[in-house]
């Protein structure tokens, strides 16, 4: 066979391969691929799930998790040099910037519901918490009740209000809502007493009180207004890329490697101030660790 002839058959092979390799993924796969980037969205002061040390480089117990998902795309695509990328989200923008494809996996705080399940998907649950208020315990709150006509602090772009009002000992409850921008802005208000509660997941509150300045000061307390699952967040429709999230957060529950992130980041020091938030794992999450699943909260709270 002469140079010319060989020259043709790998021109005409290459042309047989190609639309094979272009047809190998689609979707967020594609994407990243094609990018040669991936993009993870990441919370500020979602403490211990998502926020930034003291570098201010995103640390977490779902960053942890979003890290093996991110080596799994790499071993995918075969891209041992992809390139990883975040973008700050907050609540009001992680589910937009999921569904246009400027963030691809949200490794953050979202509560996985029936109405956020017709915009995006999401992983199987790694995180199950109980939505309640953090207050200083000079002001001796303990439940809804005490509440009427004062200001109660949420974050923008959550549903903890509408959790409050719809909450049977809060239905004739007038109190006055405060917003923060993010977490840590919805705690700040209570710290300098614009508020006299913070309305949040329970684990938030606990990060954020380790993480304030006279932890001492505060309480979680009241009803559990909503049993919320939390996972990470990804496109809707996008069957490939969700089968490879699927598979490596299980892949984590069943080789024990989700129990050591938990042990990390919600049973140790953590940073930026070695402090120990001591929250032990629910039953509800020990339950998905051994099935699990991507049920939405309405499923955890029918009665």
């Amino acid at each position: 066979m002469n140079t010319r002839t060989t020259l043709l058959l790998s021109l005409a092979l290459a042309a047989i391969a190609a639309p094979a390799l272009a047809q190998d993924v689609d979707g967020t796969l594609k994407k990243i691929r094609d990018n040669g980037s991936i993009t993870l969205g990441i919370r500020e002061s979602s403490y211990p799930l998502s926020y930034l040390d003291d570098r201010q480089q995103p640390v977490g117990y779902h960053i942890d998790v979003c890290k093996h998902i991110v080596d799994a795309v790499k071993a995918r695509l075969k891209l041992p040099a992809l390139k990883v990328q975040h973008q700050a989200v907050t609540s009001q923008n992680r589910i937009p910037l999921v569904s246009n494809g400027t963030v691809d996996l949200e490794c953050g705080s979202t509560t996985n519901n029936e109405a956020r399940q017709k915009q995006v998907a999401f992983a199987p649950t790694t995180f199950v918490t109980n939505v309640r208020m953090a207050v200083k315990k000079a002001s001796g709150i303990m439940s809804l009740g005490q509440l009427n006509g004062k200001p109660v602090a949420t974050t923008t772009g959550t549903t903890s209000v509408q959790l409050m009002r719809a909450h049977e000992k809060g239905k004739n409850i007038d109190f006055r809502e405060v917003y923060g921008k993010d977490h840590a802005d919805a705690f700040l208000m209570l710290e300098t007493d614009r508020a006299v509660a913070f309305v949040m997941d329970d684990n938030l509150l606990a990060g954020l009180i380790v993480s304030s300045k006279a932890p001492a000061d505060y309480a979680i307390v009241g009803e559990v207004l909503n049993v919320e699952p939390i996972g990470i967040m990804l496109r809707k429709e996008d069957p490939a890329f969700k089968k490879l999230v699927d598979e490596t957060v299980i892949g984590l529950m069943k080789s024990g490697e989700l129990d050591k992130f938990y042990t990390r980041w919600f049973l140790s020091p953590i940073p930026p101030k070695n402090a120990n938030l001591n929250f032990p794992m629910s039953e509800a999450l020990k339950k998905l660790i051994k099935a699990p699943g991507d049920a939405p909260a309405e499923a955890f709270n029918r009665k």
